[in-house]
């Protein structure tokens, strides 16, 4: 049996900080419908739908014009939602797919022909933990020569874990939520400091995203601002945001993503940073096309 999963909510405030021309959410997902992209069958948890249409509502809300769509796990390998999404888009949007061994390098330049610029892996327990790694391995190489990166979802206790696979990497990775570091650990607490050093190196990126899944004081989740503001301060030129819409498995308090755009000026303190964050690295990684 699956977990049933909490809905966004539907009421989304306009945020009082105006973001950036062709500001990016890096991290965003899109459910369903699931009449015509069924979940898989092994998922672990179920979603209602949060399709297409409320995402762009959701963006135009936000002020967003540009987005990357992480193809969620409760979708499996099937990633047509999002090549759909991004083919809707005027180049808009691109993708991070769900892809296994069955995927040879020929379907994977079809996905690199649609807009995927990357593949994910779920280390997270309550995802289905450690992938199996000979299989890891076996992508990685494919997706090698196609310039994609690897986006990496870990707990914070993996990041103690895998600091030999970090290192033996030989393409570009993202650490997703700041690596679900709790705030209730403080800035020293091991994980943290082993994702700061990665944080240094050239081919290590970051999402400063996640403040609602690492707080352990719960909204406005400023707690979570010190561990964002210090990754920014290491890698300004590697880190990305994402608002995680529409916010699966959230336990506690589901966010409002108009108050998660307000966290961005506390995280990003100067209007070069944010156009950092916001416009020039998401450009640079994954090269959008509309202007």
């Amino acid at each position: 049996m699956t977990k049933p999963c909490r809905a966004p909510d539907p009421n989304t405030k306009t945020p009082k900080f105006k973001l950036p021309a062709n500001a990016t959410d890096t991290h965003c997902h899109i459910f369903g419908p699931a009449d015509k992209y069924p979940y898989a069958e092994d998922r672990t948890y179920t979603p209602p739908d949060a399709g297409l249409d409320t995402f762009k509502a959701l963006q135009k809300t936000l002020g967003l014009t540009r987005a990357v769509i992480v193809n969620a796990s409760c979708h499996g390998v099937n990633n047509a939602p999002i090549i759909d999404a991004i083919a809707q888009s005027g180049g808009a949007y691109r993708g991070v797919a769900n892809i296994d061994k069955t995927f040879d390098e020929k379907a994977i330049a079809q996905l690199d022909s649609q807009g995927i610029r990357g593949c994910r892996f779920n280390f997270v327990k309550h995802l289905g933990g450690v992938p199996d790694m000979d299989e890891f391995h076996l992508i990685i190489n494919r997706i090698k020569q196609f310039n994609w990166h690897v986006v990496m979802h870990f707990d914070a206790i993996d990041l103690v874990g895998h600091e030999q696979l970090l290192d033996s990497l030989p393409i570009p990775y993202i650490i997703d939520h700041m690596g679900r570091v709790p705030t209730k650990d403080g800035l020293d607490q091991q994980p943290f400091k082993i994702l700061l050093e990665f944080a240094k190196r050239d081919n290590c990126w970051v999402k400063v995203c996640g403040a609602e899944r690492i707080s352990s004081m719960g909204p406005p989740f400023t707690d979570a601002m010190p561990f964002a503001k210090a990754l920014i301060k290491i890698a300004p030129d590697r880190v990305l945001w994402g608002t995680d819409w529409p916010h699966p498995n959230i336990k506690e308090h589901m966010p409002n993503d108009g108050d998660l755009v307000d966290l961005i000026p506390l995280m990003a303190e100067t209007p070069e940073l944010q156009q950092k964050l916001l416009v020039d690295n998401p450009h640079r990684l994954y090269g959008f096309t509309n202007k």
